[in-house]
């Protein structure tokens, strides 16, 4: 070996003995030479030749193994970095090619099993990367040298190399995203299965064979057991990934045989030979089952149709389930309490066997997935010929008729019941043991059921009993009705029995009389007193938790009574499992729309203080957050009527908070009650401000390390407070310096932070106006960097809301004060140049025709803030017009800026869709007539007299449809006190919206009123009628002229 790259720009030159020296100081136990070693080859990785010459130490065998395996390892890393020709400093082809070369004889010759693996992965990623391009024959090539590998005479380590070469291969390009991929090795996937087959076969019945007749050489049987499980290994994933349609490939389907009969002699076997096998023999075949097991999962899951047409696979799936049946005999406990024995290890000893478990859960999943492939085929928006069309009915077909028979679905709903949801003597010792951790096990969500036998069990028979009904449900109740009573003192057979009909409550709501059961049964049978009835507790809290959000009419005083009987830690009955689990379960009773916060007030107490100290006892972050979840809806559904109970939540809510560190989701979860409570208690929560506003405030500094995490629970928390205070306070307006960061981050907490910013104008308009400059400085970048519609509509209604808030403090002159503000923040200027754009684009036309920069209703949100500001002083709206039409602002006279924006302005009334905003721009351009009207508004008159006309005859509503006399108008709001909720405390900000709304002369002038007073000032500044008829009115449309003479105005 003698390679040597010299490398001007590096102090070290690459080469041979310099590489083997830098890689055995990064193997070494020395940190200091460690660190300059990894230095050391992270500077040459960009150096051609570095990766070919990591392959180089990696196959040379006199090398130690330290150094060799860390070569292996960067050159793994390497291919990951720069194998791809798009990566910087990509390895050179000449080098990728040398190294290709060089992978799979090495791969097959090294002796070391471990360096063996790294030899494959590094095949496998190339093969990802290259395949079926740059190295098309990897496959072939792999194929060719297994074929060579499995003669007699070769090399026993070339087979097994080979195979975990091929096994990383498939795998790798198996999980491939590129379609080209997944084709390719489909189209090499039968050679390679045929070879794979017979390799696998031969092999089977040569340990078989060895064992059955007690002969053969152990160390070699042994071998052959390892090899055929390697090989089975490869073949599970070529038949899952290698075949599109496996059902349509002799090859496949003469393996899927096989591996039936193989599934049952290999599981005789091991019951025949269990005490005479080596450890690691049996460990081997063990493994096989469970291959064996997980080929037939994942082919009923990934291609259901073709596992339904594969010869004998509903005889495969009833063998699994008389494997089920085998081991349901012994899964369950026979008492409910069972003594702790103590194995030779110092373990609880388990009689389970671990491999049967394992089998058996395969087996339970396959058969829920053929219940799910009847009941609930899964759709494709995958183009299917005909053929495949047919083969899924036909496969739904022979499910339903073969497999899922009247029989078979009874049976199994029987097995399931009274034999896998009993526990296990292993669950009930860790639930003496790890209660803790054990409860949150067993209410694991998501697909924790995919690894728990009992769970996938609830899972199948909920499945039976929803798509059966009517064959089910009978026999269900017979069962139920038997074990039912409170002499009946088996406890774990009712602890099953109950969990059926718990699951099955949508089922049985209309067939079962829970509201006897639970007075003449769970009533007497919680009271029980004896060992092994906190199973039976537990079980009626999650039944009832079941039946409740389902069932209408259920005695809640007893239940209530029930949960806090349960959460009673004096009980010794009541160990901390029957507790956290009736702490769960009260958010299924509280939650439901039946309920009423009224008669579960005398409960709500006690029930918050157990909750609240059992949230202290638990050790466990989970658990923690799901009995503080649990308060957080008994908190939002009791609404105001918390109050009496709040400074108890509170109380606990500090020690919580210190406690939890660094547990954000806990934080999380506490600023999320903080935000229920305080909108429950409406204007009483400023009491509390005191201590929730230094959380807010340690949640959103910049500084603080918790903003990353607790942002987003912080707002909401900061935005509830100010719906319900009922007045500003100066630590509230304190908060106010940090909405300025957040304008400048576009994330997700904007829009929440722009609604807080609503809110303050709500509550301290005046504090915002003075800071006024600020906030519309922000809000003219926001502008500019956020175009789309919501973002922009949040933006010009909070600018509009300050326009209002000027004029209902301060009338003409505020607005007058606030207008140069917006000039010299850019954000008025920025409005009409973006209307100029839109204008500019609507004169285009045909092909070539320019898209506008905002859509209809942004454009309509920036009319009406130019609206909010002509309404509430027309003589600063113009005067500001004319500022913006002078140099250096622009180079256009005011006569084309008004020209080009009332143009825009009447061609948009038609696009706008609210009849509250149609009238305020009708309000807005009425009012330019107001003051020493000129020819730039006179001479759209026409236009206005359309408007005038539309918006009447939308607001106005007349007693007599052929009569202009009386009418009201409908936008007018008489009474504001009506406009109050009448069946729950109003939240402060409630009537601060509503006060500032009944102050729009929207919603208090008739707009027949408005416009009469403003054309009759715009008449007598014209000189009077006459004059006016003969200036302004004479060039008028008639008919427009007489349609609005129509509505009685003048």
């Amino acid at each position: 070996m003698n390679f040597a790259i010299e490398v001007s720009s590096e102090a070290n030159p690459l080469n041979s003995q310099t590489l083997i020296n830098i890689l055995t100081k990064a193997s070494s136990t020395d940190q200091q030479q460690v660190q300059t070693s990894t230095q050391q080859l992270q500077n040459w990785e960009r150096e051609p030749g570095f990766y070919s010459s990591l392959q180089s130490i990696f196959i040379e065998t006199s090398l130690p193994l330290e150094v060799r395996y860390l070569s292996a390892i960067q050159l793994k890393n390497g291919i990951d970095k720069y194998w791809r020709k798009t990566a910087s400093s990509a390895i050179n082809k000449e080098e990728k090619a040398l190294i290709r070369s060089r992978c799979l004889d090495s791969g097959i010759n090294e002796p070391d099993r471990r360096l063996a693996l790294q030899n494959a992965l590094v095949i496998a990623k190339i093969t990802r990367f290259d395949f079926p391009h740059a190295w098309p024959d990897v496959i072939s090539l792999a194929t060719k040298h297994l074929r060579l590998a499995s003669r007699p005479e070769s090399n026993p380590v070339h087979l097994s190399r080979t195979l975990l070469i091929l096994l990383y291969i498939i795998k790798e390009l198996s999980t491939a995203r590129l379609q080209r991929s997944r084709t390719s090795l489909q189209s090499a996937s039968p050679e390679v299965f045929q070879v794979l087959g017979q390799v696998y076969i031969d092999k089977v019945n040569s340990w078989m064979r060895n064992l059955q007749d007690g002969a053969g050489d152990i160390g070699l049987t042994v071998q052959a057991v390892s090899e055929s499980l390697l090989a089975l290994r490869v073949l599970r994933r070529l038949t899952i990934a290698g075949f599109e349609f496996p059902n349509r490939h002799k090859e496949v389907q003469e393996f899927w045989v096989c591996s039936r009969l193989h599934l049952g002699e290999t599981l005789c076997l091991l019951r025949q030979y269990n005490r005479s096998l080596q450890p690691e023999m049996q460990l081997q075949i063990e493994k096989i089952l469970v291959q064996l097991s997980k080929l037939h999962l994942e082919m009923v899951k990934i291609h259901p149709a073709a596992f339904a047409l594969l010869p004998d696979s509903p005889e495969l799936a009833k063998a699994y389930w008389r494997l089920l049946c085998d081991f349901g005999q012994t899964f369950g406990s026979q008492s409910a309490v069972t003594p702790l024995k103590i194995g030779s290890d110092g373990d609880s000893e388990d009689k389970d066997v671990p491999y049967m478990e394992k089998v058996s859960l395969k087996g339970l999943l396959l058969i829920r997935a053929c219940a799910k492939m009847v009941y609930s085929p899964s759709l494709t928006f995958k183009y299917q010929h005909d053929q495949d069309k047919a083969e899924k009915k036909q496969s739904t077909a022979l499910m339903r008729t073969e497999l899922l028979s009247e029989t078979l679905i009874g049976e199994m709903m029987e097995i399931l019941v009274t034999r896998f949801f009993v526990f296990r003597p292993r669950d009930l010792r860790e639930w003496e043991a790890e209660p803790d951790e054990w409860e949150r096990r067993e209410e694991g969500e998501g697909d924790v059921w995919e690894f728990s036998i009992r769970s996938c069990a609830e899972k199948l028979f909920l499945d039976l009993v929803i798509n059966n009904k009517d064959l089910l449900t009978k026999p269900l109740l017979n069962v139920f009705y038997t074990v039912a009573t409170p002499q009946n003192a088996d406890i774990l057979l009712k602890d099953s029995i109950y969990a059926a009909i718990g699951l099955a409550a949508p089922v049985l709501e209309n067939e079962l009389d829970f509201g006897q059961f639970l007075e003449t049964t769970l009533i007497p049978e919680i009271q029980i007193q004896g060992p092994g009835y906190n199973i039976l507790r537990r079980r009626i809290a999650i039944v009832l938790g079941q039946w409740l959000m389902v069932k209408e009419g259920i005695n809640r005083l007893l239940v209530y009574q029930i949960f806090q009987y349960l959460l009673d830690k004096g009980d010794s009955n009541n160990d901390l499992v029957v507790r956290v689990t009736a702490g769960r379960q009260l958010r299924n009773i509280i939650d439901p729309y039946e309920f009423t916060a009224e008669p579960f007030m005398p409960f709500a107490s006690t029930l918050l203080a157990r909750l609240m100290a059992l949230v202290e006892e638990v050790e466990l972050s989970d658990t923690k957050m799901a009995l503080l979840n649990t308060v957080n809806v008994i908190v939002s559904r009791m609404e105001h009527h918390i109050n009496p109970f709040a400074d108890q939540i509170l109380s606990l809510l500090p020690s919580l908070w210190s406690q939890a560190g660094e547990e954000y989701l806990m934080k999380q979860s506490i600023l999320s009650i903080l935000s229920v409570l305080m909108t429950s208690m409406k204007d009483q929560s400023p009491r509390f401000h005191a201590t929730i506003l230094p959380l807010i405030q340690s949640s959103i500094e910049l500084s603080s390390e918790s903003r990353t995490y607790l942002l987003e629970d912080a707002l909401d928390l900061w935005a509830a407070i100010l719906v319900q205070t009922p007045s500003s306070t100066p630590d509230i307006l304190a908060l106010v310096e940090h909405l300025f960061p957040m304008y400048d981050t576009a994330t997700d907490t904007l829009r929440k932070a722009l609604e807080i910013t609503e809110s303050y104008i709500l509550l301290a308009p005046g504090l915002i106006l003075e800071s006024s400059a600020r906030f519309l400085s922000a809000f003219s970048t926001l502008l500019a960097s956020h175009p789309k519609r919501e973002a922009s509509g949040i933006i010009t209604r909070l600018i509009e809301l300050l326009v209002r808030s000027a004029d209902h403090l301060g009338g003409p002159s505020a607005i007058q004060a606030l207008t140069p503000v917006l000039l010299s923040t850019h954000l008025l200027p920025r409005l009409l140049t973006t209307l100029h754009s839109a204008h500019l684009a609507h004169q285009t036309s045909g092909p070539h025709r320019a898209p506008p920069p905002i859509d209809s209703l942004v454009e309509t949100s920036f009319l009406s803030v130019l609206a909010r500001l002509a309404l509430g002083n027309p003589t600063s709206f113009t005067h500001a017009l004319a500022t913006l039409s002078q140099p250096p602002s622009s180079s256009s006279s005011f006569e084309t800026t008004t020209t080009w924006l009332l143009d825009e302005w009447f061609s948009q009334f038609e696009n706008i869709s609210s009849p509250d905003t149609k009238k305020l721009h009708c309000f807005a351009l009425s009012a330019l007539l107001q003051h020493s009207p000129q020819a730039w508004i006179l001479r759209r008159l026409q236009q206005l007299m359309g408007v005038w006309t539309d918006v009447v005859a939308e607001c106005v509503e007349y007693p007599d449809e052929d009569s202009v006399n009386g009418g009201r108008d409908t936008l007018v709001w008489w009474d504001p006190d009506g406009l109050k909720p009448v069946d729950r405390p109003e939240a402060p900000e409630e009537g601060r919206r509503r006060d500032m709304a009944f102050s729009d002369p929207v919603h208090r002038i008739d707009v027949r009123d408005f416009i009469r007073e403003r054309l009759q000032r715009c008449i007598e500044a014209c000189g009077g009628q006459e004059a006016f008829q003969r200036d302004w009115l004479v060039d008028l449309d008639a008919d427009v002229v007489r349609s609005f003479g129509r509505l009685g105005i003048l």
